[in-house]
């Protein structure tokens, strides 16, 4: 007498220390958001503890992994990065964009989001711009015509 018994087959242990590492991780910083670094992110990548990181927004997709119509596959190939570009090139419905909001946790941190390059950044050194591509060409092209009449006249009046 006296005894409880847990008929609840759940190991409460593991499903405890799952809540502790949530509500532990990330940063809460002004407007209230929590923000997390790229290192705690990737620590969430498993199939029981899956997040994912899309347009720099953080998401608990744990509980959406069984019902992803494209299979927990692809999700987990993903888990604990950024899958902006993945999620983006799949071309998702704007149901599926609003479903998203449900499993939103937070933000990744400032320090590590990817800074969007700018005109000028787009080229590295050795690449070449745009108007290079076309413009050594034509240049080449139009030096290789005047030599050409330069020696055809030459040869009609010798």
């Amino acid at each position: 007498m006296g005894e409880e018994i847990n008929d609840n087959p759940i190991n409460t242990e593991e499903v405890s220390a799952c809540n502790a590492n949530v509500e532990e991780n990330g940063e809460t910083l002004e407007g209230g958001a929590k923000y997390y670094t790229l290192e705690e992110i990737r620590a969430h990548n498993v199939c029981k503890d899956t997040w994912l990181i899309i347009h720099d927004k953080v998401y608990d997709i744990t509980s959406f992994l069984e019902e992803h119509p494209g299979g927990e596959e692809v999700l987990l190939e993903q888990a604990g990065a950024d899958a902006t570009e993945s999620f983006e090139d799949v071309g998702h419905s704007t149901d599926a964009r609003e479903m998203l909001q449900q499993y939103f946790i937070g933000e990744l941190h400032m320090d590590d989001r990817i800074k969007a390059p700018t005109k000028e950044t787009t080229t590295t050194p050795g690449e070449s711009s745009s108007w290079t591509v076309w413009l050594v060409p034509a240049v080449i092209a139009a030096v290789v015509g005047i030599m050409y009449r330069y020696y055809m006249l030459e040869h009609k009046s010798s």
